[in-house]
C-alpha cells in the first residue's frame, strides 16, 4: 500500500482520463499500473507524472505499462458513464445541439476520431452518426 500512496497522483490521474482496463498490483515491492489510454498524449501526461515523483526513473519500485487504444475504424466501444445518460451531439462540442442520449454499456461502433476531445460513431441499433465524448466511452476490442 505505502506503493500506491507514494504513486498517488499517477493512479488519480490514470483514473481522472479514464484509462481503460485499469489494473493496479503492488507485489513484492513493486508497483504494476497497466491499462489503456485514449490517446497518446493521456500516456504521455502520465510519464511526465512519473518523471515528477521519481526522477530519471532510478527508484525500480514501478512498472508503468499504458497502451494507447487502437482507435481504428469498426472497433467497439462502450458508453461508460457512471450515474447519468450520455448526450448524444448532432457534431462535435458542447455547443452542438444534443439529439440523444445512450445509457451506460450501450455499444457503438467507431468511425472516426473528429479530435483529442470527440468520437464520430454509428449506433449499432439504428445506424446512424453522432459524436460523443471521448472520457465516457472505453474500448471493447477491435473489429
Amino acid at each position: 500500500m505505502a506503493l500506491q500512496e507514494k504513486y498517488k497522483q499517477l493512479i488519480d490521474a490514470a483514473k481522472i482520463n479514464n484509462v481503460a482496463d485499469l489494473q493496479i498490483e503492488e507485489k513484492d515491492g513493486v508497483l504494476n499500473i497497466t491499462g489503456v489510454a485514449h490517446t497518446g498524449k493521456v500516456k504521455d501526461d502520465l510519464w511526465v507524472i512519473y518523471d515528477k515523483i521519481d526522477p530519471d526513473f532510478r527508484a525500480g519500485d514501478l512498472i508503468l505499462d499504458i497502451n494507447v487504444t487502437p482507435a481504428v475504424p469498426g472497433s467497439k466501444i462502450k458508453v461508460s458513464t457512471e450515474n447519468t445518460d450520455l448526450n448524444i451531439r448532432k457534431g462535435p462540442g458542447t455547443d452542438q445541439p444534443v439529439v440523444g442520449r445512450a445509457v451506460r454499456n450501450d455499444i457503438i461502433s467507431l468511425i472516426s476520431q473528429s479530435n483529442e476531445q470527440w468520437w464520430l460513431v454509428i449506433f449499432l441499433n439504428d445506424g446512424k452518426v453522432f459524436s460523443i465524448g471521448i472520457p465516457f466511452i472505453s474500448f471493447i476490442c477491435s473489429n
